[in-house]
Order: structure tokens, then C-alpha cells, then sequence
């Protein structure tokens, strides 16, 4: 498709549904690639004009946007991009580190041969993306390689809570990467180390090593963005 939303291919009965869906995919897409930026408003009208909708599903992607924490709603005055403090930033990192160490200790004992090669298979995609500055593929692959490793743990509730942090920091991490080469290294040597872990099952060591590539990670993208808000 070529951004505009079809209403004719959208089956009978699930029409709002899904046009409310594919208009937040959208959106939400915009926002991570920083094509909309924190603090922009976000008309219902023109956003309706823009996908061939009416205001319906607009207004219903803004809230599940808001539910996400990429949209602010604000009383009499519509919605906004949401813009996180660099402490913000901070602490969904350190939730992450939680979650996400968490479930990798229960997965690593079920990965499969067939876990481990898809997860090879994504993180070769991962960097060719990275080296080719291809922000909006690596933001997804990165998703995928983490989720990969961790969907053996079965745990569809923690996958939800850690899906919706990392949507919340995705936009601010592709912006750091984006500048910054040293990240970007350091980004491919912890998860081609992460896998070798996972591989050889030793958990402690994967876990330890998740903890501080998402804690650095995290302290690092709060300077990067203080520096970036002060020097705009």
C-alpha cells in the first residue's frame, strides 16, 4: 500500500476495527521514524483526510496510541506527540531490565536449535540494516531478535508489558543510533555475545549481559537526549 488506507479491501463487520488499527499502525510508524515530532498536534480532520477515513477511526487509533504512551490527549485541546524527560527515558529502561531479564532466564532452557538459527537469521538482517542507517527496518528487527529469544518462555503477558516499553523508548533509540557510530558497534558486538549465550545455555551470563547492554543503553540515550533538546 502506499500509505493511504483502502476502506473498499476491509471486510464487512470489522470495518472500523481494522481501519482503526491500520490508521494506528500508521501513526504510530510516523512517530518512530520521527516524521511526527513530540509536542506535534495531531488533528483528527486532517488525519482523516490524509487516510481516507472518517473521524471515527481516527479518534480510535489516538487512543490506543495514547494507551501506548507515543500520544498525549489533552482535555479541549486534542492530541500531541508525547515527549518523555530524559528521566522517563531512564526508568522504562530500568523496567525493562527487569522484564526482560526475567523472561530470558525462563527461555533460555526451551530454545531450539530452530529458536537459535531464526534468531541468527534476524540478527544478520538486523546489521546489514544498522549499516545501511535503514532505521525504519532495524527498529522492527531489533523487536524480533529480542522477541525471538524470548518467546520460548511462554509468557504472553510479560511479552506485552516488554512489548509496550520498548515501543515507548523505540523512536528515541533510532534517533541516538542514528548519530551515533560508537552505539551503533557497541549495539552489534552485546547481541552477537547475547546469542553465543544463549546457545551455549548459560544463563547467568546472558542475563548479566542483558541487564547492562539495556542499562547503558538507557543511561546513555538520557544524556544523548538532554544534549539533543538543549542544542535544538
Amino acid at each position: 500500500m502506499d500509505g493511504k488506507v483502502d476502506a473498499a479491501r476491509r471486510p464487512v463487520g470489522i470495518v472500523r476495527k481494522s481501519l482503526a488499527t491500520e490508521v494506528a499502525d500508521k501513526l504510530r510508524e510516523k512517530i518512530l521514524r520521527g516524521e511526527l515530532k513530540e509536542g506535534e498536534q495531531l488533528r483528527q480532520k486532517a488525519l482523516a483526510e490524509e487516510f481516507h477515513v472518517s473521524q471515527i477511526p481516527v479518534r480510535e487509533a489516538l487512543r490506543q496510541l495514547e494507551a501506548e504512551g507515543l500520544v498525549t490527549i489533552i482535555t479541549h485541546h486534542g492530541a500531541i506527540v508525547s515527549s518523555l524527560s530524559p528521566e522517563e527515558i531512564e526508568e522504562l529502561f530500568e523496567i525493562r531490565a527487569v522484564l526482560e531479564c526475567a523472561i530470558l532466564r525462563q527461555a533460555i532452557p526451551r530454545l531450539t536449535a530452530e529458536d537459535l538459527a531464526r534468531a541468527e537469521h534476524i540478527l544478520d538482517a538486523y546489521e546489514r540494516a544498522l549499516d545501511a542507517a535503514d532505521a525504519e527496518s532495524w527498529g522492527e528487527l531489533h523487536w524480533q531478535f529480542h522477541s525471538t529469544l524470548y518467546a520460548a518462555a511462554d509468557r504472553p503477558r510479560f511479552m506485552s508489558l516488554i512489548q509496550m516499553t520498548n515501543v515507548n523508548a523505540d523512536r528515541y533509540i533510532r534517533l541516538h543510533i542514528r548519530f551515533s557510530l560508537e552505539m551503533h558497534r557497541q549495539v552489534k558486538r552485546e547481541h552477537r555475545l547475547l546469542l553465543e549465550y544463549c546457545r551455549a545455555r548459560d544463563v547467568e551470563a546472558a542475563a548479566q549481559l542483558l541487564q547492562r547492554h539495556i542499562l547503558n543503553a538507557g543511561s546513555e540515550l538520557k544524556e544523548y537526549i538532554r544534549q539533543y533538546r538543549e542544542e535544538r
